[in-house]
């Protein structure tokens, strides 16, 4: 029965989330056209918020007062859900994304990246990694960037083993690290699950930021380290915060 009532009510969230999707978006072009940035965040921060609201969950925030809204930051969080976007986008709306390539051509959801300034992760060489980290310094001029280190969706719940490929972002911008777990995520709605668990908890924890100061002079594996560590914490505590 309660497996029913999951896949019922999941049936009725996606039937609302995409017309109001598609209705966000299409504000957002507009603003976006008109150049009217600050209205284009606030646009999406409200989609974020409807989408938890549409699907019938909130979002616990803990470690706000670690987060300084006017401050530009390289945000990385862990990542085993779709809705770990919207979730970074509720938390902070002024932000900017460094992904993977498809998600562009995603119906909808790929205009309104588009209209956050979204910069694709193209195939590994030089003139591509050149290309990414020019347009990456142009957007964090005015936008935090946001990253999921692991690349992809977590399968089994165990945060995957970052990739490199942030250390190039920050060492080009010299921002500082605003790390962010996501819990509950992975029990709500995994890459591998059509229905929603409606009895899941939903958490984001932002952490203290990390200076670049503070870590310029380490290893590329010492702050991966330092980065997994602190990012898999709450999860390992269950949220004893």
């Amino acid at each position: 029965m309660k497996l029913i009532f999951s896949i019922f009510y999941t049936l009725i969230g996606y039937l609302f989330l995409f017309p109001v999707t598609a209705l966000f978006v299409f504000i957002g072009l507009i603003l976006n056209s008109l150049k009217l940035n600050n209205l284009v965040s606030k646009n999406v921060g409200i989609w974020a918020r409807a989408t938890f609201f549409i699907m019938g969950k909130s979002l616990n925030i803990i470690g706000k007062e670690n987060m300084n809204p006017e401050e530009k930051y390289i945000l990385m969080a862990n990542h085993s859900s779709l809705f770990d976007i919207m979730a970074i986008m509720w938390i902070y709306p002024n932000v900017s994304w460094f992904g993977r390539a498809y998600l562009i051509e995603v119906p909808l959801f790929g205009k309104l990246l588009k209209s956050i300034k979204y910069v694709p992760m193209q195939t590994t060489n030089l003139r591509n990694t050149k290309l990414m980290l020019e347009q990456l310094i142009s957007v964090t001029e005015n936008r935090t960037i946001a990253i999921f280190p692991e690349g992809t969706r977590t399968e089994t719940g165990e945060m995957n083993r970052f990739h490199k490929g942030f250390l190039h972002v920050l060492k080009a911008t010299e921002l500082t690290i605003l790390p962010v777990t996501l819990c509950g995520f992975f029990d709500f709605k995994p890459k591998n699950r059509f229905y929603f668990n409606y009895s899941s908890k939903l958490t984001a924890v932002i952490h203290p930021p990390i200076k670049f100061e503070d870590i310029k002079d380490f290893e590329d594996n010492e702050i991966i380290e330092i980065l997994q560590k602190k990012i898999k914490s709450p999860i390992k505590q269950q949220l004893k915060y």
